[in-house]
Formats: C-alpha cells, structure tokens, sequence
C-alpha cells in the first residue's frame, strides 16, 4: 500500500498567512440588486475620509444611477487585450500594484479572463492584489459560489460556468448581503434599471420569476448568515474552546458526477462547522495507471483541482482493501466524520462485497467516526 498526500498550486491554499489587505465581499441573489451601487456608494464614503480608494473595475450595465456614481472618483484605465480579432477590457492587475491604492473596487468577482491573462479567473487577481496588502472591495451572485451551484442548477434550470471557490468567502473579513424582495427586484426589472427594456420580458419568463428569486434570496441570506456565524466561530468562540473537534473526510470513486457532488456536500458541511475536511481517492488495482480511462485520469484530476479550490487536503492511496484504507486514513487524520456516496456508486459496491464493512463499522464506531451517506 502506498499514500500520496498532493501538493496544491492553488493560491488558496495557506491563504490566510499570505493575504496583508482586507477583502469585502458584497453577496447578491441575482443581478440587479444593487451590489454595484453599494460598493460605489462606499467608495465614495471612504473618499470623503480621506482614504485612497480607486475604480479598478466596475460594471454598470449601463444603469444610469449606477453610472452617475462613478462621477468623482478615480478609475485606473482597464487593460486592452485583443482576443481573436476583438478589442476586450480586462482588470489591470499590474496597474493597481503599482499605483498600490489603500482600497481598490473590483466588481464581477467570479468572471473568466480572457485567454493568454496572468490568471484565468477574477478571483486570483484579487488575491493578488490582497497579497500586495491592498483591501479590496468586490462583488458576487450566490449562484456563482461553487458547493451550491447544484443547488442553483435545480432552482434556475441554468448551469452556471463561472464559479468562485468557498474558500474566498471563508477568508473574506467582511461578507454582506446585499437584499431585495422579490416583488422589489421585479419593479427594479420592468422600470429598465437592471436590463434593456428590449430584453425585460424574456428576464421574466425565466430567471425572473417569484419562485425563483426567493429561492435564491433564501440561498443568499443562508450563506451570508453562515459566513458570519463562521466568523463569531472563529473569533470569539474558538478563543474560549480552542479544540475543532469535527474533522470530515469524501471518499470518492472515478465516477466523475457523483465525485463531484460529494465533493460539494463535504465542502459545504466542513464550511458550515468552520472545519478542516480531507478528499480519500483509494486506487484499486483496476484502476491502475496502464488500466484507466484517460478521460477518467482527467476527471480525477479536476476533481482533486475542485476540492482543493474548496479547501481539502487530498490524500490518494494505492490499494485493493478499500474499507482499509478508509479506516487507516480516517484514524490517522483523526477523521470525525466520513462522508460516501449513496449505495448505487462503484465504491460503496466494493465496501459491500468485502468482508471488511463489519470492520469498517466496528473500526469508526470505537473511534466514534460518523458515516454521512451523501443522496
């Protein structure tokens, strides 16, 4: 048997030793809700106190009092890139370095780069500039954080491509929700302020509809509220109590979907109990280097890229004693709990066949270590 415990390149890993600015994150159900307009608004509050705060990117959609907010204060030029015959604006990261502002505002926080940028996402120019100790105040829709982009799939219907890892709400020092009824957000929508009048009707027959948006409103007011409990957790009562007791564990299989749902889940409960959590890829034999698919390497691959993104430490083990391996890694990791994929997936079938699972049970029930089977 054999353990390798992979090395992450991500920048979030160890990110709270290494950022020296202040990052605030604006949360919103939905666009329109005037995440924009807060965070100009707060721009201009800090202007007014004397405190060197710069426009490193905004969006306004055209929305006139959005727009009318951007007068006064100072913008540092976008980057022009040409990408495939076109003229694009991208954020120009070397720019706010060097003019190095005490704040700078960064909005669309889960946007792609263009190809050929420094960083593929928005998200790692800001950690760039929190690195260089600049605060930086930014934005973002709740369907664009990863773990729940599931959920938000089933609410909308709409698999959202721009995703933003957990961990950067988890280090944010300020998380703030930014809210709307419904009924609200519907009037903002068909007075023109959110969309051109041409596209309103459209909106309506299908992001915006009540449903909709108040599932969403529900998801934002949760991760918010989650994000500050996490925090009062951190501060204060981790202070009087210093032991985190729950530790979680996924143990995942090559099934692409299925790993990356319990990917998520586990992400989600170890962020909810501001906990460390692990990702268990135990290799058989006929899943060898010679043997597997390689298009099933490549989904391994972005699955350990994804849970490190949202915070695990990934182990793989070379082994056919599956419920072994289980077993020794949740004990020296001093797992709490164990998180597996319902009974239909390849690695709960292997689990069932051995003579192992007694053990497996009697094993995790002395060390008193929870299974959660993820639906």
């Amino acid at each position: 048997m054999s353990e390798e415990i992979i090395n992450s390149e991500s920048q979030l890993f160890n990110t709270e030793r290494n950022l020296k600015g202040k990052l605030k994150i604006y949360v919103g159900m939905s666009a329109g809700v005037g995440k924009t307009y807060r965070m100009l608004q707060e721009a201009h509050a800090l202007q007014r106190n004397n405190i060197n705060v710069k426009i490193g990117l905004v969006e306004t959609h055209n929305r006139k009092e959005t727009q009318a907010l951007i007068d006064g204060l100072s913008l540092i030029p976008r980057r022009e890139v040409f990408y495939k015959g076109k003229r694009l604006d991208e954020l120009d990261v070397n720019a706010i370095l060097l003019l190095h502002p005490d704040v700078v505002i960064v909005d669309e926080l889960a946007h792609s780069n263009i190809p050929g940028s420094k960083n593929d996402k928005r998200w790692q120019d800001v950690l760039n500039i929190l690195y260089a100790g600049i605060d930086v105040i930014t934005a973002i829709n709740i369907q664009h954080i990863e773990s729940i982009n599931n959920e938000v799939k089933q609410i909308t219907g709409v698999d959202v491509k721009e995703r933003v890892p957990d961990k950067i709400l988890q280090v944010a020092d300020e998380v703030v929700n930014i809210d709307l009824t419904a009924d609200e957000l519907i009037t903002r929508l068909k007075e023109g302020k959110i969309y051109d009048p041409t596209k309103v009707q459209q909106a309506l027959t299908n992001f915006f509809q009540p449903d909709k948006i108040l599932q969403l409103r529900e998801l934002a007011l949760k991760e918010v509220a989650g994000q500050v409990e996490r925090k009062v957790d951190y501060q204060i009562t981790a202070k009087q109590t210093p032991f985190r007791h729950e530790r979680f564990m996924a143990c995942i299989s090559s099934n692409h979907e299925i790993a990356q749902h319990i990917i998520r889940k586990t992400a989600r409960l170890a962020s909810y109990y501001n906990s460390k959590w692990f990702l268990l890829y135990v290799q058989s034999s006929k899943e060898s280097a010679n043997k597997i698919q390689l298009a099933a390497q490549r989904h391994l691959i972005n699955n350990f890229k994804n849970a490190t993104e949202l915070g695990a430490k990934i182990i793989q083990k070379k082994d056919n004693k599956i419920a072994t391996s289980i077993i020794e890694t949740a004990v020296e990791n001093n797992i709490t709990t164990i998180c597996l994929g319902k009974p239909h997936i390849n690695l709960f079938q292997v689990i069932l066949k051995t003579s192992a699972f007694n053990q497996l049970l009697k094993t995790l029930s002395k060390n008193n270590i929870d299974i959660v089977i993820l639906s």
